[in-house]
C-alpha cells in the first residue's frame, strides 16, 4: 500500500462512525467516508469547537457543506513545492485528492531523472493535480476532461504554481473519442495518466462505465504510447474494483513491452490512533 507521510499541509486527525476528521491547512473539516465502519467516539461531540466546517449527508440524497466557523470560499494548500486551490464542493469534495500526493512524488521523480523531454497524456484530469506535478519536473502535458469546470479550476492550480508559460494544452472532450482522434492524428506520448470514474458523461453526453469501458480504453491508450514510454497509471477509486483487475488489465495491454507493474491501495494513515484509510487503488507499467 502506498501511504502518504510527508503532506504537512493535510492530515487525518481521527476517523469514526464514517465521518473523518481532517486539517486542510488552517481549516478542519469534518467529511463523511463509507470505508470508516469502526467505532472511536462521536467526532462532533469530541472535536466541539474545534471544526470549521462539516459535510452533512442528506436522507434523500447528496448532502451540504454546513460552515461552523468562517471558512473562506477557496484556499490554497501545499505539497512540497506543488500550490493547490480548495473549494468546498457537492458531494463533500474539495477539489483535491490528497491521498494521490505518493503518486505525484511518483511522477516527479520519474520525469526528472529521464533526462530527456517528456510529453504527458493526463486523461479524466479533474483539477489537474497531476499535470501540475508533470509540469514543474519540466514534461509538456496534454490535459483533458470533460467538465469545462474542472479544467477551468486546474488553470487556476497552474497559475498558481507560476507555470501558465509552461507547455500545457487543455481540451473540454470525452476522453475516448479524443484518443481515438490522437491515434488518427499520429500523436505519441511517453506518459499517460488517467483517473477514471465508475460512471461519467463526456462534454456530449457520452456514457461512461468503467467496468465495460476501461480495457478497451487501456488498449487504444497503448497505441499511443512512444517508442520509448516512461510510464503508465491508472487510478480507480470504484468501490469493489480489485488492484489485482488493474495488474491483469496491465499485464494484458502490456504483454509485449519490458518492464515493470505494481499495483495496490493507496491511503492515508489517521494520526490519532495509527490506522491506515484506504483511499483507492492503483496500478502503474514503468520502463524500469
Amino acid at each position: 500500500m502506498l501511504v502518504v507521510k510527508d503532506f504537512k499541509d493535510y492530515e487525518i486527525i481521527d476517523a469514526s462512525n464514517g465521518e473523518k476528521y481532517e486539517r486542510w491547512g488552517n481549516y478542519y473539516f469534518l467529511r463523511p467516508d463509507p470505508q470508516i465502519i469502526w467505532d472511536n467516539g462521536n467526532l462532533r461531540d469530541k472535536y466541539k469547537g474545534k471544526i470549521d466546517a462539516i459535510y452533512n449527508r442528506s436522507k434523500t440524497g447528496g448532502g451540504y457543506w454546513e460552515n461552523i466557523r468562517p471558512t473562506k470560499e477557496h484556499f490554497s494548500i501545499t505539497y512540497h513545492d506543488l500550490v493547490f486551490e480548495i473549494k468546498q464542493m457537492g458531494f463533500k469534495h474539495t477539489g483535491l485528492f490528497p491521498e494521490q500526493a505518493s503518486n505525484w512524488s511518483y511522477m516527479t521523480d520519474k520525469i526528472k531523472t529521464a533526462n530527456r523531454e517528456i510529453k504527458v497524456l493526463n486523461l479524466f484530469a479533474y483539477t489537474g493535480a497531476a499535470t501540475v506535478a508533470c509540469l514543474k519536473a519540466g514534461a509538456s502535458v496534454v490535459h483533458v476532461d470533460s467538465s469545462r469546470g474542472m479544467v477551468d479550476w486546474c488553470k487556476e492550480n497552474v497559475k498558481k504554481n507560476n507555470l501558465e508559460n509552461s507547455n500545457i494544452h487543455y481540451f473540454v472532450d470525452d476522453v475516448v473519442k479524443f484518443v481515438k482522434r490522437e491515434i488518427r492524428r499520429g500523436h505519441k506520448y511517453d506518459v499517460i495518466i488517467m483517473d477514471p470514474p465508475s460512471y461519467g458523461r463526456g462534454a456530449n453526453k457520452e456514457v461512461w462505465n468503467i467496468e465495460k469501458d476501461l480495457f478497451p480504453l487501456t488498449t487504444l491508450c497503448r497505441e499511443l504510447l512512444s517508442e520509448k514510454p516512461l510510464f503508465f497509471l491508472i487510478n480507480s477509486y470504484t468501490a469493489g474494483l480489485s488492484p489485482m483487475v488493474l495488474d491483469n488489465i496491465l499485464k494484458v495491454t502490456f504483454k509485449n513491452l519490458v518492464g515493470k507493474i505494481e499495483c495496490g491501495e493507496i491511503g492515508l494513515p489517521i494520526k490519532e490512533n495509527n490506522l491506515v484509510l484506504p483511499c483507492g487503488i492503483y496500478g502503474r507499467w514503468s520502463d524500469k
